[in-house]
């Protein structure tokens, strides 16, 4: 991600303290563009004169939304203190302030901290220029780095029950060029959640226009690595979140169920309690709570080295921790009745602390079976395609309704899925649990049997046994100065390949990622396929360019021109998947970024997405590079930081 900058200044030439002239346009262009731009920002500053009278649109949205905005306050000009008011109003950091020669400091901020540079003849005094931008390029760092819960704005300091707005709360209504860019990311960023593509969800996070929509970006990639459960990876994706912006409500809810399903119950227990305690009386928080101790009670129940038959027995033995999760399951219901998924959990564990023998009054089944009734029901009035209200209530059917009304219900729930294999499958991990625990065992059976129909049917998201990702030099041109794949390494390269393949004993059940280019591509994915692996190729750009620049060049063009056209049309489902293509999938290129770099950290983040224990890395490579993201260097520093199933097939060693 590229922070956004935003300056606010005087434009022009202005008489300074001492009535001498000072260009603010040789300041802007020789000390603070270069400054902030060297600290990785892009630099944004609006024109004076198209903002005479209202503030211009863009102009507007940008002081809102950017990362970092530089006031500098060397004139008393009314449009740079207003500009610097409305940020301190409506974000409680990312403020910079500089300023040139002055007499005074005024008082609102005079113990704030400044940068102070030095001007001759009207602009950057030469002989302190670099220094300054040193200085206040480090500052920019240090402000972009500043811990969240630390606020710049006198606005937030001196009121701390203040909250900032959300993020799309500041957007503006009219047309401008960040509203503009946010819509096209924000239609990429939709097609990806809909297609359930966490790789695809990454790449456009490191590509939002700012740091508010970079965290809603890592909130979407973890949501969709949780559906298809790689809560691992998952988990990264919150954390970032979170070392941006610390209380983030989605980031900690989500980080909490993760650290649960990767076991990890004290740490996510603990996370709960302080969630709940940072939010009283919240349904969702104390629901969450609940879930976390409901996870840690099957984990101390639910083992390997158990038969499905002495489940009930093991799980007789631990109803302590049955009642801490019914407990906050039911607190959750009664903070907001409405809360269906909260008195379902209550209702249903609170029918399994009875059914393993605790001791369950009569009155608090029959409160419950009448809230979530009203809830579940009302929840439907509501919105008559809300699957999961409708699970809720199939699920109480399953409870306490004779079979014939549980399997009418379930019928329902399967027809409401339309095949979403996703809300299926969670549906039934439910009915798995009141199975093994022999709840209910004649309407339980049935109950599977429906989903188990319905989800034979759907589309189950491929699980790879292993992902092997490959990277590796194209074929050199005819007119390359200096040799680094030439055709003459080509069969050598085929025999490593297919030696570090037969290592990793690739085939069937495997996936294998690549481009397509000639060379080190090709050779990959060939062998891949003869090896029955599932192959999917990630092209740069769309498919009769990247002909044109990554096959034709190389040598002996024409071949490998028919052996990619060969490879593309065998590839065909469900064996194999379509090549896609980067434009289509992700939209146009971003200003200054580089096609290859931005398709191989496509395939990274995609691979990556299905577990990164999964990941096997080859690379047919000279060990050049710079390492950045994108690069095969990032790619091995990336893979090596999760595992080190790093392949490198050297092509200095081939000769």
């Amino acid at each position: 991600m590229t922070p956004h900058a935003f300056i606010a200044m005087p434009f022009g030439t202005k008489p300074g303290a001492d009535g001498k002239d000072i260009d603010f346009n040789r300041v802007y262009a020789e000390l603070l563009k270069p400054a902030l731009e060297a600290a990785g920002c892009e630099v944004f500053r609006a024109d004076e004169e198209q903002r005479a009278g209202d503030i211009r649109t863009d102009m507007f949205q940008e002081l809102l939304v950017a990362d970092l905005v530089l006031a500098d306050l060397t004139l008393d000009n009314p449009n740079v203190w207003y500009e610097l008011g409305i940020r301190h109003a409506l974000r409680a950091r990312g403020v910079l302030l500089v300023q040139g020669p002055r007499l005074t400091s005024p008082f609102d901020i005079y113990t704030d901290r400044k940068l102070r540079y030095r001007l001759k003849d009207g602009g950057p005094d030469p002989e302190f220029v670099e220094a300054n931008k040193a200085a206040l390029t480090a500052m920019a760092l240090a402000t972009l780095a500043v811990d969240a819960q630390r606020k710049v704005s006198p606005v937030y300091t001196l009121l701390p029950h203040l909250r900032e707005p959300a993020w799309r709360d500041l957007l503006l209504q009219d047309k401008s060029e960040f509203g503009a860019a946010f819509e096209r990311w924000d239609a990429r960023m939709k097609v990806a959640r809909a297609k359930c593509c966490a790789g695809d969800l990454l790449v456009l996070a490191s590509e939002t226009p700012t740091q508010a929509l970079w965290l809603e970006a890592k909130r979407a990639a973890g949501n969709s690595l949780l559906q298809v459960r790689q809560f691992s990876f998952a988990l990264e994706q919150f954390e970032d979140g979170l070392r941006v912006e610390p209380d983030d409500w989605a980031c900690r809810s989500k980080r909490i169920v993760c650290l649960g399903r990767i076991g990890q119950h004290e740490e996510a227990l603990e996370a709960a309690r302080q969630f709940v305690s940072d939010r009283p009386g919240d349904a969702e928080a104390l629901s969450l709570a609940g879930r976390v101790e409901k996870d840690r009670w099957q984990s101390r129940w639910r083992t390997a080295d158990l038969s499905q038959e002495r489940f009930r027995m093991a799980a007789c033995l631990e109803t302590a921790s049955l009642e801490d999760a019914q407990a906050l399951y039911r607190k959750a219901f009664i903070v907001d009745p409405s809360h269906y998924y909260s008195g379902i959990n209550a209702l249903t564990l609170l029918l399994l602390l009875r059914h393993l023998g605790g001791e369950v009054q009569q009155v608090a089944v029959d409160n419950l079976t009448g809230g979530v009734l009203w809830a579940a029901l009302t929840a439907q009035e509501r919105d008559k395609s809300d699957y999961w209200a409708k699970a809720s209530y199939a699920e109480l059917c399953l409870l306490v309704r004779p079979r014939d009304v549980v399997e009418k219900e379930f019928r329902n729930v399967a027809t409401a899925a339309k095949r979403d294999w996703f809300a299926l499958d969670s549906t039934r991990q439910t009915l798995t649990l009141l199975r093994d625990l022999q709840f209910r065992p004649e309407e339980t059976s049935a109950a599977l049997e429906i989903l188990d129909r319905e989800i034979a049917r759907s589309t189950p998201p491929f699980q790879p046994r292993q992902v092997i990702l490959f990277s590796g030099h194209m074929v050199d041109t005819p007119t390359r100065a200096k040799p680094r794949f030439p055709a003459s390494m080509v069969p050598r390269a085929t025999s490593e390949i297919e030696r570090v393949l037969d290592e990793l004993q690739a085939g069937p059940g495997d996936l294998a990622l690549t481009q397509g280019a000639a060379g080190g591509d090709l050779i990959f994915a060939e062998a891949c396929v003869r090896r029955g692996v599932r192959l999917q190729l990630l092209l740069p750009s769309q498919e009769p360019e990247f002909i044109e620049s990554s096959i034709n060049p190389s040598s002996d063009g024409a071949t490998w021109r028919k052996r990619f056209v060969a490879l593309k049309e065998g590839l065909k489902p469900p064996h194999a998947e379509p090549p896609r293509t980067m434009p289509t999938e992700l939209g146009p290129l971003p200003a200054g970024s580089s096609p290859f770099e931005r398709c191989n950290l496509w395939l990274l983040y995609t691979a990556l997405s299905h577990g990164p224990e999964k990941v096997r890395f080859v690379c047919l490579w000279d060990g050049g590079g710079s390492g950045r993201p994108g690069g095969t260097r990032h790619m091995v520093t990336e893979v090596k930081r999760r595992t080190s199933n790093v392949n490198w097939i050297d092509t200095r060693a081939l000769g």
